[in-house]
Parts: structure tokens; sequence; C-alpha cells
């Protein structure tokens, strides 16, 4: 178990908050698909998480949808009224949510200061009972009661998420 400063930060704001999780740790994730495994040992569907950048770069999104659907760009620019959306660079992810590559999740927003990242959550990610996200580390997995997502981990963000179909 190795318990870095991001991951203390983010268990740290969780309690201060009051909100209910679980960890686990694991070797690193980077992807969906090494998520799958994790997904089994937790018993809930990890999240997929992208951040998104308008053309100018002038507006930023962590999109939050299920791991099992596909993203397409298109559709998604769509559904939240902006203009084509583009993958957002590493740089810009470090500096807004201080995560890497491969670790970005909701628990980002803990760091996002000057709120220039909105969120957006794909309605399926809602109708389950637990949302699973790395704390800003991909060595480790939290599991999070929705309810306590929407009800608690948002309000104390001051984040009003936007929430599409994907």
């Amino acid at each position: 178990m190795i318990c870095n400063d991001k991951i203390k930060s983010v268990l740290s704001f969780l309690k201060t908050h009051e909100i209910e999780y679980e960890i686990f740790f694991h070797e690193p994730a980077f992807t969906i698909e090494e998520c799958r495994k994790i997904e089994c040992i937790i018993g809930a569907e990890i999240c997929k998480n992208l951040l998104l950048t308008t053309t100018s770069g002038n507006i930023m999104y962590l999109l939050m949808l299920s791991g099992r659907k596909k993203f397409v760009t298109k559709d998604v620019s769509k559904k939240l009224g902006t203009s084509r959306l583009s993958f957002a660079s590493a740089d810009i992810m470090r500096s807004l949510l201080n995560t890497e590559p491969g670790s970005l999740s909701v628990t980002g927003l803990i760091f996002n200061d000057d709120k220039k990242v909105l969120l957006a959550i794909d309605r399926d990610v809602l109708n389950s009972e637990f949302v699973c996200c790395h704390p800003s580390d991909n060595s480790a997995t939290l599991k999070i009661k929705t309810k306590d997502l929407i009800e608690k981990l948002l309000p104390s963000l001051e984040t009003d998420p936007m929430i599409i179909d994907v």
C-alpha cells in the first residue's frame, strides 16, 4: 500500500466532508481494460474519465462515462452544445487537476481551485449504486456511493454537473 500526497489529500477531503468510501490499492492501471481486472475485486464498474477541451481551449470538461461505452467526440460535443471537443494535454491535466493521464477522475476536481474545469456525467454512471474512480492516482481505486457523489462530494466542490446521455 502506497499512500502518496495526492491520495492523502483526496482521502483527507473525503473525511472532512464525511464521505464514506472504500479504497483498494493495486498495480497502476492506465487503461479501462486494465481496470476491468480491478472491477472483479471491487464488485462495481470503474468510470472512464476524459479531460476534453473546446477548439479554442477556453472551456474544459471532465467527462465521466461508463467504462463500457464508446466515446464519440462529435456526439458528446453536440450533447454539451459546444464546438468539436478534443483531448486536453497532459500538461493541462497536471496544471488544472494535479493528476496524470491514466489517473484522471472526479477527485481531480478537489484541485480545481479556479473552477476552470466543468463536469459532465453520463446518466448511466448515475444509475449505478457506486462510482468507482482513482483518487487522482492510478495505483488505487475508490468506491463511493453514487448518492454521496451527488449529495456530498459535488456540492462540497461547488460543482453542478451537466447530465448527458452518451
